[in-house]
C-alpha cells in the first residue's frame, strides 16, 4: 500500500491512558463496518485486560511463547487451538451465540479437535466401528423439523472414540477412518447405524493446553459421547454430540460441552427392536430425535438476541448481514 494514497490519523505522545483510543482511531480506516466493531472491541478488551491486571513484560512474553507452542504443536489431524478454546469455554460460547437454538430443538455442543473430512459414506445399517473390544451398540435416530417433518437426505457426520478412548488419528500409521461415517437420513427422516458403546477418555494433554490445565489443577476427561454434525441446505448446520447419563465426569467435562438436553441413557433392544433391526434381544441401544432449524428461524433468533444482548450493555447497534455492527449517528 501507499502511504501517500491514505491519510492516517496523527498520533502522538502515546501513554497508558491514551494508546487505546489511538489504536481504535488508526484502524478505522477500514471500510469492512463488521471488521471495524470487532477490532475496535478487541483491542479495548485487551488493552483493559492488560491495565486491570497490570501484566508484567515476563507475563507478557509468557503468554506469547504459551500460544507459539501452541501453534507449533498443530496438525493436519490435532488442532491445538481448537483445544484451547475449548478448555477456556470459548467455543462453546460461540457457538450458543451463532447457532441459537429455539425451545424444542436440538442444542449445539463443541466440534472438538478430533472431527476429519475423509470419512466413508455409509448405508443403513453399516457398522462404523471394527474395534473387537467395544461394546456392540445400535444407534436409531430420527430426524425432523420444528413442525415435526421428517427431513430426508440429511448429511449427518458422526464420529466416536474406540474402547480405550483414542480417536483413529492419535494412532501412528493410520491408514484410514475408524470410529467415524457419513450417513443420510432416508425418506422418513430416520438413520441407523451399528457403532459400539462410548467410553469416557482424556484430550489431548501431553503439549501446552495439557500444561495448562495441570497448572489450574483440572483434569483432561471427557464424559462418554458420541459426535454428530448435520447439513442440509436450508437449516442451520448443527454440530451436537449425545453423552451418556450418571458418566464420573458428566459435570466436569475438560471442554464444557455437556447439556442436559443432550444426555441420553442406553437402552436395551427388545423384541420388536430387535427382529426389525436384526440384533440380539438386549443388545445395547441408543434412541434420540433430532430437530432441527431453518436458516431462516435461527438468523431471526440470532438478531433478536444480539439486539437484546447489546441493548442491556448500551451498545446501538444494527443488524447487518446478520451481525451487529455500531448504528451510526
Amino acid at each position: 500500500m501507499d502511504p501517500s494514497q491514505v491519510k492516517i490519523p496523527p498520533m502522538k505522545d502515546l501513554t497508558v491512558d491514551n494508546i487505546t483510543e489511538n489504536v481504535i482511531r488508526i484502524n478505522s480506516l477500514c471500510e469492512d463496518a463488521r471488521m471495524k466493531y470487532v477490532l475496535e472491541r478487541l483491542v479495548t478488551h485487551l488493552h483493559d485486560f492488560v491495565r486491570e491486571t497490570r501484566l508484567s513484560s515476563d507475563e507478557w512474553m509468557t503468554g506469547l511463547r504459551f500460544l507459539t507452542e501452541v501453534g507449533q504443536i498443530c496438525t493436519d489431524v490435532r488442532q491445538e487451538f481448537i483445544l484451547l478454546s475449548d478448555v477456556l469455554g470459548l467455543s462453546i460460547l460461540v457457538d450458543s451465540i451463532d447457532h441459537p437454538k429455539p425451545a424444542g430443538s436440538t442444542d449445539g455442543t463443541v466440534l472438538g479437535p478430533f472431527h476429519t473430512h475423509d470419512a466413508e459414506e455409509m448405508r443403513a445399517g453399516d457398522a462404523m466401528s471394527h474395534d473387537p473390544s467395544g461394546e456392540p451398540l445400535l444407534v436409531v435416530c430420527s430426524l425432523r423439523d420444528m413442525h415435526g417433518r421428517p427431513i430426508d437426505n440429511v448429511k449427518i457426520d458422526i464420529w466416536e472414540t474406540d474402547s480405550s478412548g483414542h480417536y483413529d488419528v492419535q494412532y501412528p500409521g493410520r491408514e484410514g477412518p475408524d470410529g467415524r461415517c457419513i450417513m443420510r437420513s432416508d425418506r422418513d427422516g430416520i438413520f441407523w447405524f451399528k457403532a459400539i458403546t462410548p467410553v469416557p477418555y482424556p484430550i489431548p494433554h501431553d503439549g501446552p493446553v495439557g500444561k495448562l490445565l495441570k497448572k489450574l489443577h483440572r483434569h483432561p476427561y471427557r464424559p462418554s459421547h458420541m459426535h454428530f454434525m448435520f447439513e442440509k441446505e436450508g437449516y442451520d448446520h448443527l454440530i451436537t454430540a449425545l453423552y451418556l447419563r450418571n458418566d464420573p465426569y458428566e459435570t466436569s467435562d475438560a471442554v464444557f460441552g455437556v447439556k442436559d438436553s443432550l444426555t441420553v441413557d442406553i437402552g436395551k433392544a427388545g423384541p420388536d427392536i430387535a427382529q426389525k433391526y436384526s440384533v440380539p434381544e438386549g443388545h445395547a441401544l441408543l434412541t434420540y430425535d433430532f430437530v432441527l432449524v431453518s436458516d431462516a428461524e435461527t438468523s431471526e433468533l440470532r438478531a433478536k438476541n444480539s439486539k437484546i444482548a447489546l441493548d442491556k450493555l448500551g451498545r446501538k447497534v444494527q443488524i447487518v448481514n446478520g451481525l451487529p455492527v455500531p448504528e451510526l449517528d
